[in-house]
């Protein structure tokens, strides 16, 4: 058996061995929203787009009796570049530490294997055998599994504590998506007052629709359907910016 069908075997990705009757192996794929660039970009642009569209609502509703909207406009471009800077930093320290601490585990187990290849092998046969593997047929993907190093450094940090070492994501792609994405959604209040619009009503329906289209299409990786993800972002985000329009409003007539 080559080293990478071993690994997809015991991480049940895929697998040569079928135990009868009792199988152990399901075969299906999955779409991974916990790092690398997906997360960051989807939610990213979530949060530019109500953070940004709240602040605008805000900023209109102290200055409703203002008609010049150039404070609108001020306030949305600040708040833009604030935003994805902020959201790229912190992208980028939180997955370089999941990172940094999935590799030091990898590495504690990498100098097991090497200081006691024996009881890290016979710790495998146990896990597979506690997978629903018959005790030889996992002694023998065991062993094929520890002839080496690297092989067996990648099967038991997936199975011990569900880490692929050649997999972890990159804090430079999350914080660079985190910050394209959070522009892009961020623009999208701002992009209205910027081609005339005047009324933060444009400004808010724009947004809206757009907020339903990515609650739409973050559903394809959940189990709702597209109208409840959709329905929800628009929900919420008309409580953000009734609420941020109404402090706005307060503070504008205080001031």
């Amino acid at each position: 058996m080559r080293p990478a069908t071993i690994v997809a075997t015991v991480a049940g990705v895929t697998s040569d061995i079928q135990p009868e009757p009792d199988p152990v192996v399901i075969d299906h794929e999955h779409e991974d929203l916990t790092g690398g660039w997906l997360r960051p970009s989807v939610f990213g642009a979530m949060d530019g787009l109500v953070s940004n569209a709240a602040l605008v609502a805000g900023v209109a509703g102290g200055t409703r009796h203002i008609e010049d909207t150039t404070a609108v406009i001020l306030a949305g471009i600040a708040g833009l570049a604030a935003g994805a800077f902020s959201m790229a930093v912190g992208e980028y320290v939180s997955v370089a530490s999941e990172s940094e601490s999935a590799q030091r585990e990898v590495d504690k187990e990498r100098a097991e294997i090497l200081a006691h290849p024996e009881e890290e092998r016979a710790e495998l046969v146990e896990i597979l055998v506690d997978k629903g593997l018959a005790q030889s047929t996992a002694e023998d993907v065991a062993r094929q599994v520890h002839q080496d190093v690297e092989t067996a450094v990648t099967v038991h940090a997936q199975i011990e504590f569900g880490v692929d070492p050649d997999g972890l994501a990159s804090p430079k792609v999350a914080a660079v998506s985190s910050f394209l994405a959070f522009t892009a959604g961020a623009s999208v209040p701002v992009v209205p007052y910027l081609f005339g619009a005047e009324t933060l009503t444009i400004s808010i329906v724009v947004t809206l629709m757009v907020l339903f289209a990515l609650g739409a299409v973050v559903t394809r990786v959940t189990s709702r359907p597209w109208w409840y993800g959709g329905g929800r972002q628009v929900l919420l985000g008309c409580i953000a910016f009734a609420a941020t329009y109404g402090i706005g409003m307060l503070v504008g007539a205080s001031v």
